[in-house]
Order: C-alpha cells, then sequence, then structure tokens
C-alpha cells in the first residue's frame, strides 16, 4: 500500500480550482481561505511529486496529468458522497439533506404547486434547490453537485436512472390579432420557420418543440431565441412570431395578463415527459423514487383542486 494517500480535502481543492479556473473563487466554494488552499494543493503536488497546476499572475491552468488527476479526483468525491449517503438510506428516508436541480421551464410553474405539500408529508426533509438550463443540470448531477434532478424527457443526460411524473403537453402561442383564424388544434406544418421563436440553446424545451414538428427546416431557419418562457411571450405579444409552450407553463397563468393565445399542438408527439432523475446506481435510489411519488401525488391534487 502507498506510504500517502491523498486527502479527500485535498482531492476537494482540486476539483474546485478545476471547476472555478480561479484560486479565490474555488477558497470560497471550499469555504476555506485563499492561502490554505494554495498550501493544499502545493502539499499534494509536493507529495506525489508532480506539478498538476501552472501558476501566473493571470491564468490557471492544469498540466495534462493534473487534468487527469482532477477527474478521477471528482469520482473518487462522488463515490465518498454516496457512502455517506448509503449510511443514511438505510436510516429515515427523505430526512436531512437533498439537492435538487431543476430547469427553468419547470422550476417556477411546477414547484409553487408541489412544495408546500412536500413539507408537510417529509417534514425533516431540507430540499435546496439549483435551477439550471438542462445541459449544466445534468453536468452537475454527474459532477455531484445535485442529488437529482427534475428534468423533460427525451434528453441525453448521461447514465441515469429515473421516474416519470407525467405528461406535459406543448402549446402553440399566437399574438391576439391571429386569434380570430385559429383552428382548435395546430398542424406543424403549418409554422412558418420564419415566425418561430425558440428558447436558447441548453433548453430542453428547444429539442422537444423542434423535435414535436419533426421538421428540418424548422431548426435551419428558426432564428430570434429568447431566454425564458416569459421573454418569449413578450415577443409573441409583440407581433414578433410564435412560440411554443408547455402545458405546465399555461396553467400556472403564463399568459395571463396577456393577449396572447395559445392551442394545442396536433403532432404524434407534442407533449414533453417530466421525471426526476439521479446517477445510475445511486445508494439513495429508494428516496428518489419517494420523492418523485411525493411529487407526482402533489401534482395530481393541483389538478383535482382546479378541476
Amino acid at each position: 500500500m502507498s506510504t500517502y494517500l491523498p486527502t479527500l480535502k485535498q482531492l476537494q481543492y482540486l476539483v474546485a480550482l478545476r471547476d472555478f479556473g480561479h484560486f479565490g473563487r474555488a477558497a470560497s466554494a471550499c469555504f476555506v481561505t485563499q492561502s490554505t488552499l494554495s498550501a493544499g494543493l502545493r502539499e499534494l503536488e509536493s507529495l506525489l511529486g508532480i506539478m498538476l497546476v501552472e501558476r501566473t499572475r493571470r491564468v490557471v491552468r492544469f498540466t495534462p496529468l493534473g487534468e487527469r488527476l482532477a477527474d478521477k479526483a471528482q469520482r473518487v468525491l462522488r463515490e465518498a458522497e454516496e457512502l455517506a449517503a448509503l449510511a443514511k438510506a438505510a436510516g429515515k428516508p427523505l430526512s436531512g439533506e437533498l439537492r435538487l436541480g431543476v430547469i427553468p421551464t419547470i422550476a417556477p410553474f411546477l414547484l409553487p404547486r408541489v412544495l408546500a405539500r412536500l413539507r408537510e408529508e417529509w417534514p425533516d426533509l431540507k430540499l435546496y434547490l439549483r435551477e439550471e438550463t438542462s445541459g449544466a443540470a445534468c453536468e452537475s448531477l454527474h459532477r455531484g453537485q445535485v442529488d437529482c434532478v427534475l428534468l423533460a424527457l427525451p434528453y441525453a443526460c448521461g447514465d441515469v436512472d429515473y421516474a416519470d411524473l407525467f405528461r406535459d403537453p406543448l402549446y402553440v402561442a399566437f399574438p391576439p390579432d391571429r386569434a380570430k383564424a385559429l383552428p382548435a388544434r395546430i398542424r406543424p406544418e403549418s409554422i412558418a420557420p420564419s415566425e418561430l421563436l425558440l428558447l436558447e440553446d441548453g433548453h430542453c424545451l428547444k429539442e422537444h418543440a423542434l423535435g414535436a414538428c419533426n421538421r428540418p427546416e424548422l431548426r435551419a431557419e428558426a432564428s430570434m431565441m429568447g431566454t425564458s418562457l416569459h421573454t418569449l411571450v413578450q415577443m409573441v405579444e409583440n407581433g414578433l412570431g410564435v412560440t411554443m409552450l408547455p402545458e405546465m407553463a399555461l396553467k400556472a397563468g403564463l399568459l395571463d395578463h396577456t393577449n396572447v393565445v395559445a392551442r394545442p399542438l396536433a403532432a404524434e408527439h407534442a407533449a414533453r415527459q417530466i421525471s426526476l432523475i439521479w446517477r445510475s446506481g445511486s445508494p439513495r435510489e429508494k428516496e428518489f423514487r419517494l420523492l418523485a411519488e411525493a411529487l407526482r401525488k402533489g401534482e395530481e391534487a393541483t389538478q383535482q383542486a382546479a378541476a
């Protein structure tokens, strides 16, 4: 056995520096001083006998071997967290801290409806929320920065397991001056490529909208991008085009106080699947399935109350 093994704290410093690319921000993320983080990394380099990071006044640059070790360190840290989670999961379920990632096209529309019920059902659960675009949320999941993610599927998120919550149909939103001429359901072929407004890259709803329409020319010609659903609605109301909106956003009042009109999209795959995902093999799988069931019941109760 090696006479020296890196400590988890040293590996944490290494991964934080690679994530932030700056000693000060990495130190803040680790809740230590910059000098403490720097000294810990120098000790790690000294005892391993290799240089991990090239330091200059302007830039922090990892050596090729430093990059490889940071990747391995990230996996070790994740395994250490799961080791603790394994013991915790054997005790009281859904108690203590749980870090939930959630995408912007779900967070403001679903969470206000279900969090109160979740707190009532699992009062010992301390839920920390992290809102990110789909791609960033998947990266945070695999880096161990969140435990599970509320995501809309299909979306390529690596090696994950999931529990489905419910389907979320897509609607097409139009400017008010076109309301009288609209059919009850909108066929994809009736959407002009030049008028389609989409969310910017990184949002899975963009891919769901394009996939539902199944028209390659929409991807090629759609040029105007919005940063949020609220921004897209404002663009539509100002006559700049049409956009795709999920039903959950409409039920949450996204179009309230606007004159925008929405109609269901008539297509084979005109819905996204709202799911809770987590890393495959996680020892907290049972907890995540309990959480998914609680979220599902919370949404069903909300829908029944509104009916």
